[in-house]
């Protein structure tokens, strides 16, 4: 059919839409698990504490990659990450589905990364061993605290032994791993951070996120009238992280040495394309040479404007430590005139846009004043 064209119109249209449609733009993966043993205090994120059908989910997750391979192609997947809600709850047979599956559609040859989000108490050593078994080679663990109290006053349900259990254990069979904290209670200040760091360098971790409590209307936490730090007391803490954490920042709360940082969450942050599978996902995927905002679930697309896409773009881009690459996009987005004249708060370096350590502290405010 291709010899017979008779234009080379018709040839250049067919490999157009060839470059658009099939499988010549990678996109990273994303899927929700958004089942849970119970909701913590803070979490506002779409979840739920029920017994699920899990043959119904993997089944649900299977029809939305077909759905992807027949409008798409065979994509390339350069990172997968299940996300939650508590994705260590899926038993092993469900996620080994999942994963052929997305191994049948797409080309998995070159993904270097298969993240699991777990919780301590969700997850034995065997289990933890059959994940691997099937693929995972980064584990994420929910740890939140060490403190049993602090736990308690979260909603969390495990306690700091078992976190520790699972943390020591996970390291031990030499995969990525990373935990999760949470600082900014009410009556916390620097002294309580220092604390926290200290515990976290004795673990050895080489990856570790440290997150704001932040206080979300519809939960547990909306309801009540908690004393929460102010705002100078709340970057004390995060300059006491930055000056006690072993651990180099390299996102505004992600810490890791060179090797362990999250390259799922870079490849998103650096504006790559990625599919939300699963209710309550979202994403971002490129094809027939427009962006989508694309949600999963439901599989709805929204088409995005070369302008807002570059804004998401700066938005993720500045949380990290090297900045936003510049191009004609981002340079049609920004006042080149504000970045100029306040470099104590952002600066360009090697065609990127970095913000300070001082920007980063104002980083919401820092983002009006720079898009034009």
């Amino acid at each position: 059919m291709i010899c017979n064209a008779t234009k080379k119109n018709d040839l250049l249209d067919f490999f157009i839409l060839w470059f658009n449609i099939w499988g010549m733009t990678q996109h990273n993966i994303y899927i929700h698990v958004p089942f849970c043993i119970a909701k913590c205090n803070y979490c506002a994120f779409f979840s739920k504490a029920i017994a699920p059908n899990w043959e119904q989910y993997a089944d649900n997750i299977c029809a939305e990659i077909d759905f992807w391979k027949n409008n798409i192609g065979k994509i390339t997947v350069p990172t997968v990450f299940f996300g939650g809600g508590t994705p260590s709850l899926m038993p092993i047979e469900i996620f080994n589905k999942i994963i052929n599956k997305l191994n049948q559609n797409f080309d998995l040859s070159n993904c270097t990364e298969i993240t699991l989000e777990s919780n301590p108490g969700t997850i034995t050593h065997d289990k933890l061993n059959d994940f691997i078994s099937c693929g995972v080679n980064r584990l994420s663990i929910g740890i939140q605290s060490f403190d049993d109290d602090e736990l308690k006053f979260l909603g969390r349900r495990h306690d700091a032994k078992t976190a520790r259990d699972l943390l020591e254990y996970a390291i031990h069979t030499g995969i990525r791993v990373s935990a999760d904290f949470i600082y900014g209670l009410p009556n916390h200040n620097v002294d309580n951070i220092i604390d926290l760091c200290k515990k976290i360098n004795d673990t050895g971790l080489q990856h570790a996120s440290l997150y704001e409590l932040t206080i979300e209307k519809n939960t547990p936490f909306g309801r009540m009238n908690l004393d929460m730090p102010d705002n100078n007391k709340m970057a004390d803490m995060y300059l006491a992280i930055q000056n006690q954490l072993k651990l180099p920042r390299y996102e505004v709360s992600n810490y890791a040495t060179p090797n362990n940082k999250c390259q799922h969450n870079q490849n998103i942050w650096d504006g790559d394309a990625y599919i939300g599978l699963g209710p309550g996902a979202k994403g971002r995927v490129f094809m027939n040479n427009c962006w989508f905002e694309q949600s999963g679930g439901d599989i709805t697309c929204v088409p995005l404007s070369n302008e807002t896409r570059a804004v998401e773009r700066l938005i993720t881009g500045l949380r990290t430590v090297r900045g936003v690459k510049i191009d004609e996009a981002i340079k049609n987005v920004i006042d080149i005139d504000f970045i100029n004249s306040h470099n104590d708060l952002i600066q360009i370096k090697d065609n990127r846009i970095c913000a300070t350590d001082k920007g980063i502290l104002i980083l919401d405010d820092l983002l009006v004043d720079i898009t034009r």
